[in-house]
């Protein structure tokens, strides 16, 4: 095998990264420090650096490097890049080059419409951005192939190995079980008092303990951020940059130091892959199942926890108001995990929270289907919620204009949510097999839990699929048994019944 062709092949990849960590950063820019007026022009830029992008992975020379390369390398880097390039072309070349820029500046200007139809609580202003997204998704699902439900063919994107027959086997039996769960806690008489957390909380004071608090889980401020944004999110652009945003509510401060933790999960997933994946298409994570499997693992099996709050109520404490003083741990712990449906799916507890992600999916996969349209969302939202919650939006913003994702065109990506609950308990189940998890927690010492991570999952970057992960570290494929048996014995001892 020529080297040269190694080193053009590596040459491609290095460019295409480039332009993607400029579109990121870009991304990034435009949720949280760009000016408004500036937006029109942003994403007219963002299309011409898209349309680069998609001539790299579609070119003559990434498709003669491909048949030159594939099946003849030793080096197993540059196998699996092959390989993640071969697919990449394979789906990209269908889609016309022009539409695709098209698709990427609609992208762009719908998010931001998105973002003023939620705070005017104006579906109709958002509508004919998300019917022309829904369109395109349509379409390209069309272009890609699929077998079963057209579905797939975007699910794929975001899961690989997963599909609608088995989400709709899994999910029903989650439901079940949850909201079977939830009757349960509605009706016991060992209620928490929710109200003993509310109070104004200065958002800077809320900054300061979140900060701390990613310093301790391992996140490195030197390769990193904290801003706030509407929507908050994680973005790595390489290893040595990788950006956590939050939102701050100054009336209920769970949003964000939950929401912080959460995405700093994400974020230490991205600053511990191996740096010899750099500048090649393998530097991120393997699907956004396993990416949340991190983000939700940090928040609900750590920080949610009651040893976590046995070693980090006081530090908390400095940076609370001075009501908490008083307030007894036990009520504390309690108060944070109270199970109470909810209409906002980031503040929803960790109970309901797959009940949510079931209402998206089912509504999503409808749309893609060409079951339902965009103009029927607002109502079926309400009803679901109202089927699988007990609760009815009052208001399309706090309903079906709350999320980001559908303003993207991230089609397919809500089952990943509940997905990754599912592996991060699996997860958990298996690290316990092999350190005391609830001893460093009280010690406040993460390091063998973010080395376990590290070693099992971060550092693989997409150098394995996402069920070949959970294989390869439980031992089983995907089983909804774990987060079931966690949830239920946690919440049978806090609502004691």
């Amino acid at each position: 095998m020529s080297q040269s062709v190694i080193e053009q092949f590596k040459s491609l990849l290095k460019e295409q990264t480039s332009y993607s960590e400029a579109i990121a950063l870009m991304g990034w820019d435009m949720r949280t420090k760009a000016p408004k007026k500036g937006v029109e022009h942003r994403s007219e830029v963002l299309g011409v650096l898209s349309q680069k992008v998609h001539e790299i992975q579609t070119s003559d020379e990434m498709k003669d490097c491909i048949d030159q390369l594939k099946g003849k390398v030793d080096d197993p880097i540059i196998q699996k890049a092959v390989e993640e390039a071969e697919e990449t072309y394979e789906k990209t070349a269908k889609i016309p080059t022009d539409e695709y820029r098209e698709y990427v500046t609609l992208q762009s200007r719908a998010e931001s419409m998105w973002e003023e139809a939620k705070t005017n609580n104006d579906f109709k202003s958002f509508q004919p951005y998300l019917e022309k997204l829904v369109e395109y998704n349509r379409k390209f699902a069309d272009y890609w192939g699929y077998e079963n439900h057209r579905y797939d063919a975007l699910l794929h994107n975001f899961e690989p190995g997963v599909t609608v027959e088995v989400l709709d086997e899994v999910f029903p039996k989650v439901r079940e079980a949850l909201t079977g769960l939830l009757e349960k806690i509605n009706h016991a008489p060992n209620q928490p008092d929710p109200t003993v957390l509310e109070g104004h909380f200065p958002k800077d004071e809320q900054a300061k303990f979140s900060e701390e608090i990613l310093k301790r889980m391992g996140y490195d401020f030197d390769a990193g951020r904290l801003d706030e944004t509407v929507h908050p999110f994680a973005i790595g652009l390489n290893t040595n940059d990788v950006r956590v945003t939050t939102k701050y509510d100054e009336q209920d401060f769970r949003t964000a130091i939950f929401g912080t933790i959460h995405e700093g999960g994400h974020a230490l997933y991205e600053q511990n892959i191996d740096e010899e994946l750099a500048f090649t298409s393998l530097s991120g994570g393997t699907s956004m199942g396993i990416h949340e499997s991190q983000s939700l693992f940090w928040e609900n099996f750590i920080s949610r926890t009651e040893a976590f709050w046995e070693t980090h109520y006081d530090l908390f404490k400095q940076y609370a108001p001075p009501k908490f003083e008083s307030l007894p741990l036990d009520q504390f712990y309690r108060a944070i995990n109270e199970v109470k449906p909810s209409f906002i799916r980031i503040e929803a507890d960790e109970l309901t929270y797959c009940l949510h992600i079931m209402v998206r999916y089912e509504l999503e996969k409808a749309l893609i289907g060409g079951e339902i349209e965009v103009a029927d969302l607002p109502k079926l939202w309400n009803e679901k919620m109202k089927d699988y919650l007990g609760i009815e939006p009052n208001t399309d913003a706090e309903g079906v204009l709350q999320d980001i994702h559908w303003s993207g065109g991230a089609f397919g990506y809500f089952p990943s949510y509940a997905l990754g609950y599912m592996y991060a308990a699996q997860f958990a189940t298996r690290m316990n097999e092999d350190l005391d998890v609830e001893a460093c927690i009280q010690k406040g010492d993460f390091g063998p839990i973010k080395s376990w991570l590290t070693e099992h999952i971060h550092q693989y970057g997409k150098m394995k699929k996402p069920l070949e992960i959970l294989n390869d570290v439980t031992g089983e494929g995907l089983n909804a048994d774990h987060i079931v048996n966690y949830l239920t014995d946690k919440y049978q001892k806090i609502y004691q019944f």
